[in-house]
């Protein structure tokens, strides 16, 4: 009887303990995260499953075109690519990215520029945006989705403040045929 005790009280113990650690990797290390929506085409399709790492902006800052995790406004979490940090001037013309007078490459872009006709990112500054400043504001970031005409990011709901960042996410898992690493 003693021993049937000892056995039942050992796999109670391990059954805690995977529970417990299961609830902190996923609530402090990763997450899953489902794609909810077309602002991130091609690069992302609709209900893609993905892994959030929570850790990412605990060890470093946010790297210009990191794809993050964020909690919106709306109450909603969006997920969307980093375009602008701290201290950034951000302009769009001619459908190319300017940070800080310079024109940066965004070759995530090329597929999607191939398939439709006229720009893909309508012109602005970030004065005409919400945000209605010269440079990113220290501690925020501008962000915006992929699929840029159909988008609700940084050009609708302003800057992004980095406390609101849950993490980097760059690994599709689901559907299984579609699993890969995104850049």
């Amino acid at each position: 009887m003693i021993k049937k005790k000892n056995e039942l009280w050992e796999w109670t113990k391990a059954l805690l303990i995977a529970v417990a650690l299961a609830a902190v990797i996923r609530y402090f290390l990763f997450a899953p995260i489902v794609v909810d929506g077309l602002s991130m085409m091609p690069t992302l399709e609709h209900q893609d499953r993905m892994i959030v790492n929570k850790l990412s902006y605990n060890i470093g800052e946010p790297k210009r075109f990191d794809i993050i995790v964020f909690h919106a406004p709306e109450q909603k979490d969006y997920i969307k690519r980093v375009i602008g940090l701290p201290g950034d001037r951000i302009e769009y013309k001619d459908d190319t990215l300017y940070v800080n007078g310079k024109a940066y490459e965004e070759p995530y872009l090329d597929e999607y520029k191939k398939k439709v006709e006229g720009p893909l990112t309508d012109p602005f500054t970030l004065e005409e945006t919400p945000a209605g400043v010269e440079t990113v504001p220290e501690g925020e970031l501008f962000v915006m989705g992929d699929n840029r005409r159909f988008s609700k990011d940084s050009r609708h709901i302003g800057t992004i403040s980095m406390d609101k960042i849950i993490g980097k996410t760059s690994i599709v898992y689901w559907p299984l045929k579609d699993a890969h690493i995104v850049k």
